[in-house]
């Protein structure tokens, strides 16, 4: 068996607070990408991982791994034999650890023959949502998911210049937590779907570039290229995005990246399940 992990991307992002407990509190439009990562499920008395794949360099194979984590949340006393072919960046702000994590709740639920059980957030606040496997709405810690209207066909370009960025610093380096929500999401195509996106923010977007500023670079090289109707990071960085509304356009502006930059043209997925 083998399943897709697909890239989750933070089109929008707001912090509207801070709970007592540290926890901040998030309002954000979350879609799929058809980038990302595969996992290989077969079955075994015993709990193993392996990795590989051209992102394979320094991802632990043991429970430091959330794909192991995700395994023994599930169920503690089984096991089965795991392969992720990891394709996405490291601390990339595309969920690629909660994206495992989830694909690895599908893959085992489904060759264990048991329920996943709510609560998933207790994994990591992007885990809920990549799980759901659907484009939505994302508040709370992570946990509240709601639907969106259909999303009209667009080409997301990824763009990560190879520098790690830490969540926690980028969160320490958050100036404020109390800003507005997201606005209902309403839109009928294209043209309103980006005009309604435009309005939006991503609030961590600053603090990520005081902690790495070469994300103003990577902005600055796909807000400037042909047909980008719209530029900006992703979660907590250091992904950037660029939004096109033609493959020709996302892919030229995938290929006008530097060499050694990761840069990866892909449609917008109505659900994790439409592997590429």
């Amino acid at each position: 068996m083998k399943l897709f992990a697909p890239a989750k991307v933070n089109l929008a992002l707001h912090v509207t607070g801070k709970r007592d407990d540290g926890y901040h509190l998030l309002d954000s439009l979350v879609v799929f990408a058809g980038v990302g990562d595969w996992l290989s499920f077969s079955a075994s008395d015993e709990l193993s991982l392996r990795v590989e794949g051209p992102r394979a360099g320094g991802v632990p194979e043991d429970a430091g791994n959330l794909v192991w984590q995700a395994a023994k949340w599930l169920d503690p006393k089984r096991g089965a034999a795991i392969t992720l072919e990891k394709n996405l960046p490291h601390a990339g702000g595309i969920g690629g650890g909660s994206a495992d994590a989830a694909c690895a709740l599908r893959g085992l639920s489904d060759l264990w023959g048991v329920e996943v059980p709510a609560g998933a957030e207790a994994l990591g606040a992007d885990v809920p949502v990549c799980l759901h496997a659907h484009p939505a709405r994302m508040r709370g810690i992570g946990e509240v998911l709601e639907p969106v209207p259909p999303l009209p066909e667009l080409w997301v370009v990824l763009v990560n210049a190879g520098e790690e960025v830490p969540t926690g610093a980028v969160f320490q380096a958050l100036e404020t937590t109390d800003n507005a929500a997201l606005s209902a999401p309403r839109w009928d195509g294209a043209e309103e779907f980006i005009q309604w996106l435009s309005a939006t923010r991503n609030d961590l977007q600053s603090a990520a570039m005081a902690v790495s500023p070469v994300i103003g670079e990577v902005l600055e090289r796909i807000g400037r290229t042909e047909g980008c109707r719209l530029a900006r990071m992703s979660g907590s960085g250091g992904t950037c995005f660029g939004l096109f509304e033609t493959e020709a356009a996302a892919r030229a502006c995938a290929a006008a990246m530097p060499s050694d930059w990761w840069a990866e043209p892909a449609l917008i997925l109505g659900a994790a399940a439409d592997a590429p």
